[in-house]
């Protein structure tokens, strides 16, 4: 890949959109992460700085450091970074109707909690919310459906993890935020390798080998099978909800 035709291409894909649905603003969850950090510096690039709106919203379980990285990043972009803590609608909830739910269950409330936030904050500021899926997680379903993956577009959605890197490292993010270990940061110590139990360049280089023909990896056959069990397993979180056609 050409990273830099390729972060041309993704700039020309966010004005076009702008465009088309008469949106000059953008919304983003700038999570101290690096998806997030690279979709908000291409939207500054595509529609400029003054058009582009950043949140961060920490729980009390969020690492210190997610929101030391997003103002990092912010003030990298010289765009304003406003913090939301959704502590009480969270914690109440869970307090009041479901103390004993999982990990699992809080951090999809947390994900939904977040993009409630988001669309509100869009429809006060007329701004649409700008996705930060990549491929990787996208095809395997790791990420909370009409959570983290509800968005009016997606622009980096057809970029792996490892190409997410790369085009981090073409377009100049911080070294920190590029070096950082990946995490949802929905609780203390989550890791996505360590959740989903494979690292990154190895899940990308079977995707590759399973969603587009590329060589097949030097992948243990159980690692393999395995990646292709999560996408079938994730199918349903790819498609708009079944309805029955009318007779």
């Amino acid at each position: 890949m050409n990273y830099r035709k390729e972060i041309e291409r993704i700039v020309a894909f966010i004005q076009n959109y702008c465009a088309n649905t008469k949106f000059t603003n953008l919304l983003i969850g700038l999570s101290g992460g690096i998806d997030s950090a690279l979709v908000a510096a291409l939207a500054v690039q595509a529609i400029g700085k003054k058009c582009v709106i950043a949140y961060n919203l920490p729980h009390r379980n969020s690492h210190p450091e997610s929101a030391a990285d997003a103002l990092l990043m912010a003030n990298h972009l010289d765009i304003p970074l406003q913090t939301i803590k959704i502590d009480d609608l969270v914690e109440k909830y869970f307090e009041h109707y479901a103390p004993d739910a999982s990990s699992l269950r809080k951090g999809n409330w947390m994900a939904r909690i977040r993009m409630n936030i988001l669309y509100d904050q869009a429809a006060k500021h007329n701004a649409l919310v700008i996705g930060t899926s990549n491929r990787s997680e996208y095809l395997v379903g790791y990420f909370t459906q009409f959570g983290d993956s509800a968005c009016a577009f997606e622009p980096i959605a057809h970029l792996y993890k490892t190409e997410v890197w790369e085009i981090a490292r073409e377009i100049g993010l911080p070294d920190k935020i590029i070096q950082k270990t990946p995490t949802a940061d929905l609780w203390a110590g989550q890791s996505d390798e360590t959740e989903m139990g494979i690292t990154y360049p190895v899940l990308d280089s079977i995707l590759k080998y399973l969603t587009e023909g590329l060589p097949k990896p030097d992948a243990e056959e159980k690692t393999i099978a395995k990646v292709k069990q999560m996408i079938e397993k994730s199918n349903f979180k790819r498609q708009m909800p079944p309805c029955l056609e009318r007779i």
